[in-house]
């Protein structure tokens, strides 16, 4: 017995995975719909929203790497990580509805009432950040303690990102709460608070399941490492300060996350995505409205149809090419379809809800999805070769730190990026009241947001809109591939790496045997 591999049950890793679709399920509705809901329903100031998002993100990530060595130094008798997936889920949800419960900026009467709007969007936000961060690096971190076997670890991973990636349906919250709004009269604020609360309710529940199923196998050394040893550790890594650079530089693909659902809502389906049914003069549904509908389709199926066949086959590719090679590849190729995007909406005046544009679209959206779907996963890759440098060149193994790094190159980036379209917004006027304003002229007076002008530049929303998710992160993407152009680590000397240290482990565990 003392020689079989310790490794996880089936229901181990049942409840593992739920969990994991259950924290990507919160994790979406406020990446996506408490962002609409600040910009688009309670109407927050562009910059003020910026901030906040920016200074939330950027704390968080600097958070990561601290949480990790928090992790790395817990002693229970539940183990190291499950501690925090069994009594943090439910906390998380009280923090997550918190967020929602808000006044509307748009409406206040008073500029204190405006700044306590704006105060508690900020406070809420930044403590479901740090809530979320307690609960993110031990999730990841358990699987490295539920089995010892490398395969069955590398399963479960990759099981792990197919269900992140379903927990993305949490941007779905949008559009329920538009087609929950006529049962509240047309308020759209109650809605997505009665949304909010029934989806991170069922949400919480299943995050729930990673600390009750789960068992921690693997027993882990006592060193331990702290925060300042762990950073030092990180910088130190030349291939992973590349990776770290390239990362921040790729700063504004986020911008796609962040902006996409506003610009379909708006820009395809007029505001409220129930705009796709089609309704006679008594209010019964008369059909489909399919302009809206293949508008919405090409841009929703491109965006994520790219990233998950991208994330299908490039762990197949990078057996023939250099995992180097194939990182350039997808940065200065992936530029290409969305610097088109914008040329097309120029080409196009504006104007891209035919068939025909909403079809480009559509496909510049596969591209540009799955040049960054395929840089998501060399990424994690490469970063897991870093560790093994790490170890080859100074004997330390940190897995947790460098997946800590990971993530702080995630919300490192979306801050920025957020500032980036704050900054747009606050240039065009898209902020505060005067989206409130946009708002009442299309539901009450049949405005149209494509040439909606707001009072200077026929369309100057859409525009803005559209630049953000083409010019910059074409930008970011050619920058990203500078710093990896000369990587430290190719593949043929991490093969060498690799073997050298197998055959160490080995040797060692032969002299204990002994």
């Amino acid at each position: 017995m003392s020689n079989q591999v310790k490794t996880y049950t089936k229901k181990e890793a049942a409840g593992f995975l739920t969990g994991m679709f259950g924290q990507n399920l919160i994790y979406n509705i406020v990446a996506t719909g408490l962002y609409f809901y600040f910009q688009n329903v309670i109407c927050l100031p562009a910059m003020a929203l910026g901030w906040i998002m920016a200074i939330a993100r950027v704390w968080d990530a600097v958070n990561d790497p601290m949480m990790g060595t928090i992790v790395d130094k817990t002693r229970s008798k539940w183990g190291k990580c499950r501690p925090y997936l069994i009594i943090f889920p439910a906390i998380i949800g009280v923090v997550t509805i918190l967020t929602f419960i808000n006044g509307n900026y748009a409406e206040a009467s008073s500029q204190a009432q405006k700044v306590l709007i704006v105060g508690w969007a900020a406070v809420s936000y930044i403590a479901w950040g740090m809530c979320f961060t307690v609960c993110d690096i031990p999730l990841w971190g358990i699987t490295s303690l539920m089995t010892e076997d490398e395969n069955d670890r590398s399963k479960l991973l990759g099981l792990a990102r197919m269900v992140a990636g379903v927990g993305g349906i949490g941007v779905l919250i949008v559009q329920i709460a538009q087609a929950l709004a006529g049962a509240f009269d047309g308020d759209m604020q109650k809605a997505f608070i009665v949304t909010a609360v029934v989806f991170t309710a069922v949400a919480s529940i299943l995050f729930e399941f990673a600390g009750l199923f789960t068992r921690e196998r693997v027993e882990k050394s006592d060193k331990s490492y702290t925060f300042k040893e762990n950073f030092k550790i990180m910088l130190g890594n030349k291939p992973f300060r590349q990776i770290l650079i390239s990362g921040i530089l790729r700063s504004p693909i986020q911008l796609l996350m962040i902006v996409a659902m506003t610009l379909v809502t708006y820009y395809y389906a007029n505001g409220n995505i129930m705009n796709i049914l089609k309704t006679n003069e008594d209010g019964s549904i008369a059909g489909i409205d399919f302009k809206i509908l293949i508008g919405l389709g090409s841009v929703a199926v491109g965006l994520f149809a790219g990233q998950f066949i991208a994330m299908g086959i490039t762990p197949v590719i990078i057996k023939k090419v250099e995992k180097k090679t194939l990182y350039n590849f997808y940065s200065i190729a992936g530029a290409v379809p969305f610097a088109l995007i914008f040329v097309f909406f120029k080409i196009a005046n504006g104007d891209l809800t035919s068939t025909f544009w909403s079809i480009m679209v559509g496909l510049c959206m596969l591209f540009a999805s799955a040049s960054f779907g395929g840089i998501n996963v060399l990424q994690s890759v490469m970063i897991a070769d870093c560790v093994d440098y790490e170890e080859y060149t100074n004997g330390v193994r940190t897995d947790g730190v460098f997946f800590s790094g990971q993530s702080f190159i995630t919300k490192l980036s979306a801050g920025i990026a957020t500032l980036i379209s704050s900054g747009v917004y606050a240039f065009v006027g898209y902020s505060g009241e005067n989206v409130d304003r946009l708002n009442k002229a299309i539901y009450e007076e049949g405005a149209s947001f494509i040439t909606y002008d707001g009072g200077s530049g026929v369309g100057k929303y859409a525009a803005a809109m559209f630049f953000l998710i083409s010019i910059p992160p074409a930008i970011g993407m050619v920058l990203s591939a500078l710093p990896t152009l000369k990587y430290a680590l190719s593949d043929k000397e991490h093969e060498r790496i690799l073997a050298e240290l197998v055959a160490k482990r080995k040797n060692n565990q032969a002299e204990n045997d002994d």
